[in-house]
């Protein structure tokens, strides 16, 4: 069975970092397309950035030149590395696997960014 699961997440200042992990288990981080998503409060999620099979990277308008997706196949991992970090980056991100047909998602961890 795939399992997800997400850390890295935390407090941080206005303009400081972040790295976040999203580790898979069960599978091969690099068979599959992964994304980044987020929810903030109130709000819908959204997808943040993405890193297909062949790596392929996307991101949000909102997060590029600042957030930098990547994969480690050794470690089964996928990291969001993000910098600039901006209050309105403050909510809970979600890592996303999708493995044929199914896509299989991690319980979160929140990022909340003060001002």
């Amino acid at each position: 069975q795939v399992q997800l699961v997400e850390s890295g997440g935390g407090l941080v200042q206005s303009g400081g970092s972040l790295r976040l992990a999203c580790l898979v288990f069960g599978s091969t981080v690099s068979i599959g397309p992964i994304g980044w998503y987020r929810q903030a409060a109130g709000k819908q999620r959204e997808l943040v950035a993405g890193i297909s099979s062949t790596g392929t990277t996307n991101y949000a308008d909102s997060v590029k030149g600042r957030f930098t997706i990547s994969r480690d196949n050794v470690q089964n991992t996928v990291y969001l590395q993000m910098n600039s970090l901006k209050p309105e980056d403050t909510a809970v991100y979600y890592c996303k696997f999708r493995l044929g047909w199914n896509d299989f998602w991690g319980q979160g961890t929140q990022v909340t960014v003060s001002s």
